[in-house]
């Protein structure tokens, strides 16, 4: 199976996994990029094995046939509900089936570890992005919040607010 649990030894290759589908010029080879929108990386490496090292996070890995991880995602246990975050796939790659596959993939770790809801923030203007997750069934809670006021995550060119999804599972 190419979708498996990362690990710390994983933590070097999903920093550059999700910096290059995220920001920079390698980023606009996909449609998923964010680079009009953020100056700066999308995580750091030490940023990356905390999350790998923390008991309440999960990052899924997937994998190509030569073991190299071309996609992503972060799950974050909250109460009963399961953030969900950092979906990423190669930008040379999407639109293969990567991001449903891990998609569904996290509905099923939810469902082990007893979560009624899956929810996660999205850009407001990422209305691609939005779409492609309403098609799988996030809705819109009504909420929104600005992006965080650290650089931690990249420095905003714009006012940038994120949008609350989630899904029932």
């Amino acid at each position: 199976m190419p979708i498996s649990e990362a690990t710390s030894a994983d933590a070097s290759e999903l920093t550059k996994l999700v910096n290059s589908a995220y920001r920079g010029e390698s980023s606009q080879k996909g449609w998923t990029s964010e680079a009009h929108l953020l100056d700066g990386i999308r995580i750091d490496e030490p940023t990356m094995s905390e999350y790998l090292a923390d008991a309440n996070t999960t990052i899924l890995k997937y994998t190509d046939h030569d073991g190299q991880i071309i996609g992503c995602v972060y799950l974050e246990l909250k109460k009963q509900s399961l953030y969900l975050g950092m979906l990423t796939v190669s930008p040379t790659l999407q639109t293969k089936g990567i991001g449903r596959q891990l998609l569904h993939e996290a509905e099923k770790i939810a469902h082990r570890l007893n979560c009624r809801t899956l929810f996660m923030t999205v850009i407001t203007t990422r209305h691609e992005l939005i779409k492609w997750y309403e098609r799988r069934g996030y809705r819109a809670t009504g909420t929104t919040m600005p992006f965080p006021e650290t650089t931690k995550f990249g420095t905003p060119n714009q006012v940038i607010e994120l949008a609350v999804f989630e899904k029932q599972v």
